[in-house]
C-alpha cells in the first residue's frame, strides 16, 4: 500500500492495512514514546523504528529482537516529533515516509543515509532486483529519481487508477470503462454526474472521489498527463497558470462545485473511501491497486468491482505513484547495520513475500511481483489491469522547499471559498501562486 504517514485520513489506512491485510493487532505497548536510540537497560542495543504504531504485534516484535538482538522501540509516526528529533541530532535508526513527496525535502537537508554502499555489500537486496518506483528515493542535490538511494518502497501503487462498482453502474444504465483505454478527465466528471444519487439535496451515493490520496498530488499528475508540470524546472516555485495546471485546477473546481464527491467544501464524513465504498456509498474511487486489499476481503463487493487505468487530462500518458511508503536511515542514526538488517527482512524476506501475496501493493522487488495473488476473478483482472499499466509510470519530482502537507494545506485554505464563491481558474492560481510560492522560498532559504 502506497499511501502516507501524515493526516486522519492516511493514518485509518495505514492502520487498516496492518490489522486486516496481514492480521496484526493494534497493541499499545508496541508504540513507546521514546526518544533516540542507543543501548537498552539489558544490555542490548535499541533499535529504535518510528513507523505506525501496530507496524508489528507482539509476536512480529519478539521476532525482531531475537533475529537482531536489539530491543525494538517503536515511536509512533508525527512529523513534528520527528523534525525535532533529525534537529536535535538524536533521530530513531530507521523512520517510515512516502518516498514520492518526502524524499527530495530530507535528503537536499543532509539528513538521510545513502544507502548506496549497503546495496553494493548486500547478497539479498540487489539494486537490479529494485521495481523502478524506487526511483522515488533517489535525489541527485537537483532532482528526483536520479543520484543515491535513500530508501526503500515496501510496496506501491499506481494511484490515479480507478476502481468501480460494475452493478451502479448498471443500475444507471452506463456503460462500463475499458480495461484498456484510460477515460479522459472530462468523461471521468461526466460519469461521476451520471452515477451520483441524491436525496432531499444531499449526496446519498458518491459518483466518484477524483482525490483519493490529496488534491495536490492528484493536480500533479492530472497536469503532467496534459504535458506540463505544477512545479518550475529547478523545483524552487510552482505556476498554477501555466495551461496544463491552469487545465487541471479547472477541472478540480468544477469537480467540487458539481458537489459529486468528497471535496474541499464537503469531505467524506468517514475520512477515507474504504468504508464509503464498503457501505455501498461510492460508485468510483481513485485509488490505486492497494484499494484492492480493501475490497477482495469480501466476495460480494468483489463480484462487483473492476479496476481501470488512470483518467488522462491530455495525450501525454502517465500513472504516477502519489506514495511508494517505505523506511529510510536518518544519517545520525546510531544503528545503521542493524537498521540494514532490518532492511534486508523486511523489504526481501518473509514480510515481503507475505505483502506479496495479499493483494494489498505492488512488490517493491522485482522478483517478487509474480507472487502478486491471481486466484480469482476480482485478482486476475485487477492484476491484468494493473500490469498494462505499468510501462506508463513515471517519478513526478517535488520540491526539496516544502512538505507535501504544507502545500495541502494551503489548498485547504484557498479552494474553499472559490468553490463557494465561482472564483475563476485564473483568479484561484494566482492566490496559490503566491501563497505557495511564498513558503517555497523560505524552504530554499533554509536548504541555502
Amino acid at each position: 500500500m502506497s499511501v502516507p504517514t501524515t493526516g486522519s485520513l492516511d493514518r485509518r489506512r495505514f492502520l487498516t492495512y496492518s490489522g486486516v491485510a496481514l492480521g496484526a493487532t493494534a497493541l499499545s505497548g508496541c508504540a513507546a514514546s521514546v526518544g533516540g536510540s542507543g543501548s537498552s537497560g539489558g544490555g542490548k542495543k535499541t533499535l529504535t523504528v518510528m513507523t505506525v504504531a501496530d507496524e508489528w504485534d507482539k509476536k512480529t516484535k519478539a521476532q525482531i529482537e531475537q533475529l537482531f538482538n536489539v530491543h525494538l522501540s517503536v515511536i509512533t509516526y508525527d512529523i513534528a516529533k520527528l523534525n525535532a528529533m533529525l534537529a536535535s541530532k538524536n533521530p530513531p535508526d530507521v523512520v517510515r515516509s512516502t518516498g514520492a513527496t518526502q524524499t527530495p525535502y530530507f535528503a537536499a537537508r543532509g539528513l538521510m543515509t545513502d544507502l548506496d554502499p549497503y546495496f553494493a555489500k548486500s547478497s539479498v537486496l540487489k539494486a537490479s532486483d529494485l521495481d523502478p518506483v524506487n526511483d522515488v528515493w533517489r535525489y541527485d542535490g537537483e532532482k528526483q529519481g536520479a543520484g543515491p538511494r535513500y530508501g526503500l518502497a515496501k510496496d506501491y501503487s499506481q494511484d490515479a487508477m480507478l476502481w468501480y462498482r460494475t452493478d451502479m453502474f448498471d443500475a444507471a444504465n452506463v456503460d462500463l470503462p475499458s480495461d484498456t483505454k484510460p477515460l479522459s478527465y472530462d468523461e471521468l466528471l461526466d460519469l461521476g454526474k451520471k452515477l451520483v444519487k441524491r436525496r432531499l439535496g444531499k449526496v446519498k451515493v458518491y459518483g466518484l472521489n477524483a482525490t483519493g490520496m490529496g488534491v495536490f498530488a492528484q493536480l500533479t499528475g492530472m497536469t503532467a498527463s496534459a504535458g506540463g508540470s505544477v512545479f518550475s524546472d529547478d523545483l524552487t516555485t510552482v505556476d498554477f497558470s501555466s495551461p496544463e495546471a491552469l487545465k487541471a485546477l479547472g477541472w478540480y473546481l468544477e469537480y467540487a462545485k458539481a458537489d459529486i464527491g468528497p471535496n474541499v467544501v464537503n469531505p467524506n464524513p468517514d475520512g477515507w473511501d474504504g468504508p464509503t465504498y464498503q457501505a455501498n456509498r461510492m460508485a468510483m474511487s481513485s485509488n490505486g491497486y492497494w484499494f484492492g486489499g480493501v475490497i477482495g476481503g469480501d466476495a460480494k463487493l468483489s463480484k462487483v468491482s473492476r479496476f481501470a487505468p488512470a483518467p488522462q487530462l491530455g495525450s501525454h500518458r502517465v500513472s504516477p505513484c502519489f506514495g511508494a511508503t517505505g523506511f529510510w536511515i536518518p544519517k545520525d542514526a546510531k544503528n545503521k547495520d542493524t537498521a540494514w538488517k532490518l532492511f534486508e527482512w523486511y523489504f526481501a524476506g518473509d514480510p515481503a513475500k507475505a505483502r506479496a501475496s495479499s493483494g494489498w501493493g505492488i512488490p517493491s522487488l522485482t522478483s517478487l511481483r509474480s507472487q502478486m495473488p491471481q486466484g480469482t476473478a476480482f485478482q486476475k483482472q485487477a492484476f491484468e489491469v494493473q500490469h498494462r499499466e505499468t510501462p506508463y509510470f513515471s517519478v513526478l519530482p517535488f520540491s526539496p522547499y516544502a512538505q507535501v502537507d504544507a502545500l495541502d494545506a494551503v489548498l485547504s485554505k484557498v479552494l474553499p471559498d472559490a468553490v463557494k464563491s465561482g472564483t475563476s481558474a485564473g483568479k484561484v492560481a494566482d492566490e496559490l501562486n503566491s501563497r505557495m510560492n511564498d513558503q517555497l522560498a523560505k524552504g530554499k532559504e533554509l536548504v541555502g
